[in-house]
């Protein structure tokens, strides 16, 4: 238990450390209509690259869709020949 809180204790003092050494302070605002314009940038980018992936896939599947339903139809085909009765 003292070994954990002495890593504890040295992770905790580098993280402060390297925080200290390599922050620089902005003296900046950010306004909330510039957050939501961000948001909906991110947003716009996720529902584009869902897009994208939908469509692919369905073109991946209708792929090996047609060439399961061509190897399936030509050893099941049915021939019905007409009997006079």
């Amino acid at each position: 238990m003292k070994r954990s809180g002495l890593q504890i204790f040295k992770f905790i003092y580098f993280a402060g450390c390297f925080w200290y050494l390599f922050t620089i302070p902005a003296q900046a605002y950010i306004d909330p209509s510039a957050v939501t314009y961000i948001i909906q940038a991110v947003a716009g980018a996720l529902i584009a690259i869902g897009a994208v992936f939908t469509i692919f896939r369905h073109r991946i599947f209708a792929f090996f869709r047609k060439n399961k339903s061509n190897a399936d139809t030509e050893g099941t085909a049915i021939e019905f020949k007409d009997v006079d009765d």
